[in-house]
């Protein structure tokens, strides 16, 4: 049995703590959708009142995104990590709480913030030990993300099947999450930069041009979990109660090729994970919009999830990588860019199928992700 140095100790002890920060944010996420309907109907919210509720969630994400970046250049991400893994756990049962629309406002907005906070900040820290350990470590990390979501939207749904009353179901929630977050609060490494970067530097560069591709990464899977039950129910694939199957076929895919993402990256280097994984996603979107039958649409959503799994580690990874500005600097920049494609996608989607189809609107996004086959050379040279 080898032994490690203490350098390779530290840097397995710092994999492990950014693989449980992805988890602990992508398991408070997950758990706050099975109580979105408690938390409605306890306020008796309309639609429309939810919508705007749930809005504050993605302002407050979209602020604080920035923020994250600029102190995590100066000081490190450990303290971000933490201070916005805290704020979820913290957050998670208060939203249980809210006795009005504008307490339950605040609660998200404060909840978003904390969102982005960690979002940002793990990120940062990913990078940070991928470069130190000089291999591909993201996709494993955004796989922790994806097992998180389906850890916290899974207990979530046993423990109010159980009969446990949503607040007692978000506290124990909220206990796992912190439970991981105290697991890794001691390996998180307490890197600081040399120079102090200034306070909001817009992406510019090579930058510029990953967070535009991350965006559109974003912008597909968000069109899949906002707009693919509806365009199955459109084709007539699917009844009402069974349309979400494409999307769990997606996330189930997304999931799988994330954990074997790094040594996929390792294998075949980025380039070729970008240039033929845009590829397999314009073709499951394609057999998605036009395939006749079943089977071929929903094989469709599995192309797309293992197409797309590693597209966005591969972009942070560079984003980490490149000297244009401070990584973590770049790291909020792509970010944000690919969160704000999230948040607006589903408008941008409903607008284009209103003027056209939403067949015509998924077969745009198919146009737009030649972007990434097209710039993959160019993002792998970083």
């Amino acid at each position: 049995m080898v032994a490690l140095s203490p350098s390779e100790t530290g840097q397995t002890g710092a994999a492990l703590a950014t693989r449980l920060a992805f988890f602990a944010a992508g398991f408070c996420m997950a758990a706050w959708a099975p109580l979105i309907p408690y938390a409605k109907a306890r306020l008796g919210a309309s639609d429309a009142e939810l919508g705007l509720l749930l809005l504050c969630l993605g302002v407050g994400s979209l602020i604080a995104m920035p923020v994250t970046g600029y102190v995590s250049a100066q000081k490190g991400a450990r303290g971000m990590v933490l201070l916005g893994g805290a704020g979820l756990v913290v957050l998670l049962p208060v939203l249980m709480l809210a006795q009005s629309g504008l307490a339950l406002g605040a609660a998200l907005f404060v909840f978003g913030a904390a969102l982005g906070t960690i979002d940002v900040a793990m990120n940062v820290h990913g990078a940070e030990v991928e470069r130190r350990t000089a291999r591909p470590m993201m996709s494993g990390f955004h796989a922790m993300w994806s097992v998180g979501g389906i850890a916290g939207a899974g207990a979530m749904t046993v423990l109010l099947s159980l009969g446990l009353s949503p607040l007692m179901a978000a506290l124990t929630g909220a206990g796992i999450a912190g439970a991981a977050l105290v697991l890794a609060a001691p390996r998180l490494l307490r890197a600081r930069a040399g120079d102090t970067p200034p306070a909001f530097a817009l992406p510019r560069g090579v930058v510029l041009l990953i967070a535009g591709l991350t965006a559109i990464v974003f912008l597909v899977e968000g069109a899949i979990l906002d707009w693919g039950a509806l365009l199955n129910m459109e084709r007539a694939l699917l009844p009402k109660e069974q349309a979400g199957i494409g999307f769990l076929l997606f996330s189930v895919a997304m999931t799988a090729g994330r954990l074997v993402g790094d040594r996929l990256v390792a294998m075949i280097g980025a380039f070729r994970t970008l240039f033929w994984g845009g590829l397999v996603v314009i073709a499951g979107l394609a057999l998605i919009v036009v395939a006749p039958g079943l089977a071929a649409p929903m094989a469709g959503y599995l192309l797309v999830g293992a197409g797309a799994a590693n597209l966005v580690p591969v972009l942070f990874s560079a984003a980490g990588r490149q000297s244009v500005m401070p990584p973590a600097l770049a790291i909020a920049a792509v970010t944000t860019t690919g969160y704000a494609g999230i948040l607006l996608g589903p408008a941008l989607i409903g607008f284009a199928a209103q003027v056209t189809s939403l067949g015509a609107a998924f077969a745009g996004l198919a146009v737009l992700m030649l972007a990434i086959t097209l710039c993959a050379g160019r993002i792998a040279r970083i």
